[in-house]
């Protein structure tokens, strides 16, 4: 059987004016970078979230030790302790929380008084640290504290594993130049 060339040509203009299944064609391709923004997304809220929530922590352990002029070992764990507070809703078991006496010399070089850590090690007492230039006054003393959160995403770990956030801040002390450590 012979096609009439008029019919062929038709068919052929017919194949590229339909339209029937371009939308389910474009839906097909478009889905999968849709779905990976609408959690990218997800998870990105979740980890700003998180650092939002590392840095009050932050806070919050620094300006509670800054307010002490004698501080002991059960006044310093309610004190590490609230970090896992501020961080709710998230888990606060494995966070890491360090708080640490920073003194610095005539020439502004800062060296550990104390320090006392929740799931971590405290910084060793007589070490040199390098502070921020704007931090590195001579004569004086700064309580230092850390907060590092083991975020581990929902949809991405695969991929990124789990990722640690970490903050710091520094406070002086408010009713005294320094702050005592009684280990009792």
């Amino acid at each position: 059987m012979r096609r009439h060339p008029d019919m062929a040509g038709s068919n052929l203009r017919g194949f590229f004016h339909d339209r029937a299944g371009v939308a389910a064609v474009e839906f097909t391709i478009i889905l999968p970078f849709m779905l990976v923004l609408y959690l990218g997304s997800l998870e990105f809220g979740n980890a700003m979230a998180v650092q939002f929530k590392t840095a009050l922590a932050t806070r919050a352990v620094a300006d509670l030790t800054s307010q002490y002029i004698l501080i002991d070992n059960t006044t310093i764990s309610g004190i590490l302790n609230a970090a896992s507070t501020v961080i709710a809703p998230y888990s606060g078991s494995s966070v890491i929380v360090t708080v640490t006496q920073v003194t610095t010399n005539s020439s502004g070089q800062g060296t550990i008084a104390w320090s006392d850590s929740l799931n971590g090690t405290p910084r060793t007492v007589g070490q040199s640290v390098t502070l921020p230039t704007a931090l590195q006054i001579a004569n004086t003393t700064m309580i230092w504290s850390e907060v590092t959160y083991p975020y581990r995403p929902t949809f991405g770990y695969a991929l990124t594993g789990t990722i640690n956030i970490s903050q710091s801040s520094f406070f002086y002390p408010r009713l005294s130049t320094t702050i005592t450590r009684n280990n009792s």
